[in-house]
C-alpha cells in the first residue's frame, strides 16, 4: 500500500519534466504565422525578380513577353553596356554623385550621431531632458516637412543647385542619434571607463581605444540606415538641383523615365530597368558584408539579464 501510494508521487513531476522539455525543444509552431510571412516574403522578392528577370530584356521585349518570364532574346550585358554609355555615360556620373552623397553625408552622420549619442549616453550636463525631447521630437518629423523650410534656408545662401545643399541636411540623422544613445548606454559599463580614466587615459583616447569598438556593431546599423536613406534620397535632390550633372541615382533614372512622357523624347524603358538593377546591387553588397554587425546592432538590449 506504501509502494503503491508513493508511486503517483515520482511519476507526475518526472512525467512533468518530459513535457516541460518537450515544448522548449519542439515548439509549437503557427500556421497563421507561417502564412504572413510567406507573404511577406513574396511581398519583398517578387518585385525583386521582376527587376532581375526584365532587365535581360530589349525594349521590345518588355511589351511582348511575361513579366515574370524571361524572353527569348537574352539582352542583359547590352543593356549593362547601354546603361553606362548612354548619353556620354551620364550614369556613370550620377553613380559618382552618388557616392560623394552617401560617403560624406551618411558617413558624417553616422561619426555625429555616435560622437552625440556616446556623450548624451555617458555624461552628464545641463538641458540633457530637454537635449532628449528635441531628439525624439525630430525622430518624429517627416523629412518631407523640411524639405521646403531647408531650400528656402539654402537659397538664402545661396547652397542650391550644388552639392553641399544634400550632403549637409543628410548630416543630421535624429534616429541615428536616437539609437546610437540607447546603445552606447548598454554597451558601455560606466565602470570600465572609470577605470581608463584612473590609469590617465583622456577623453578622447578613451573613446577610441575603449568605446568605439564596444560601439561597433550599433555604428554599423547606424551607417546602414543613413546610407540607405541617402542613397533612396529622392525629394530632397529633386528640389534642390537644377543641373543634371549633380543628379543622384534615383533622380537620374527618373528622368530617363520621363523621356518617353515628352515631345520628341526617346523611350529607354529597358535601360531605367538595368539602371534600377546596379543602382541596388551595391545596397545589398553593403547589407551581405556588414550582415553580422547591424543584426546584432538591432538585437542590442533585446535581453535583459
Amino acid at each position: 500500500m506504501a509502494a503503491s501510494t508513493l508511486s503517483p508521487r515520482v511519476t507526475r513531476p518526472a512525467t512533468a519534466g518530459r513535457r516541460r522539455t518537450h515544448s522548449v525543444d519542439k515548439p509549437r509552431r503557427s500556421v497563421t504565422l507561417t502564412v504572413l510571412t510567406c507573404i511577406v516574403l513574396l511581398y519583398a522578392l517578387v518585385p525583386l525578380a521582376w527587376l532581375v528577370i526584365n532587365s535581360t530584356k530589349t525594349q521590345a521585349g518588355l511589351f511582348s513577353s511575361f513579366g515574370l518570364w524571361f524572353d527569348s532574346d537574352f539582352a542583359l550585358w547590352s543593356n549593362i553596356h547601354d546603361t553606362l554609355t548612354y548619353d556620354n555615360g551620364i550614369f556613370l556620373r550620377w553613380l559618382l554623385n552618388t557616392l560623394l552623397y552617401v560617403v560624406v553625408g551618411a558617413g558624417g552622420a553616422t561619426l555625429l550621431a555616435t560622437l552625440g549619442g556616446y556623450a548624451m549616453a555617458k555624461f552628464s550636463f545641463p538641458g540633457k531632458k530637454a537635449v532628449f525631447a528635441v531628439v525624439i521630437g525630430a525622430v518624429a518629423v517627416p523629412g518631407t516637412a523640411l524639405a521646403v523650410p531647408t531650400f528656402l534656408l539654402f537659397s538664402k545662401l545661396g547652397l542650391t543647385n550644388t552639392p553641399w545643399a544634400v550632403i549637409l541636411p543628410s548630416l543630421i540623422s535624429p534616429f541615428g542619434l536616437y539609437l546610437m544613445w540607447v546603445f552606447a548606454n548598454d554597451a558601455i559599463p560606466t565602470e570600465l571607463l572609470e577605470a581608463a580614466r584612473m590609469d590617465g587615459a583622456g577623453e578622447v583616447r578613451t573613446f577610441f581605444k575603449v568605446s568605439a569598438p564596444l560601439l561597433a556593431p550599433g555604428l554599423v546599423t547606424v551607417l546602414l540606415f543613413t546610407m540607405v536613406a541617402t542613397w533612396n534620397n529622392y525629394f530632397l535632390p529633386l528640389i534642390m538641383l537644377k543641373d543634371p550633372h549633380w543628379y543622384p541615382l534615383v533622380l537620374g533614372l527618373n528622368q530617363w523615365n520621363a523621356q518617353a512622357a515628352t515631345a520628341g523624347g526617346q523611350a529607354i524603358f529597358n535601360l531605367v530597368i538595368t539602371g534600377s538593377l546596379l543602382t541596388i546591387v551595391p545596397l545589398i553588397a553593403a547589407f551581405l558584408l556588414l550582415q553580422r554587425f547591424w543584426q546584432s546592432g538591432l538585437a542590442a538590449g533585446g535581453v535583459k539579464e
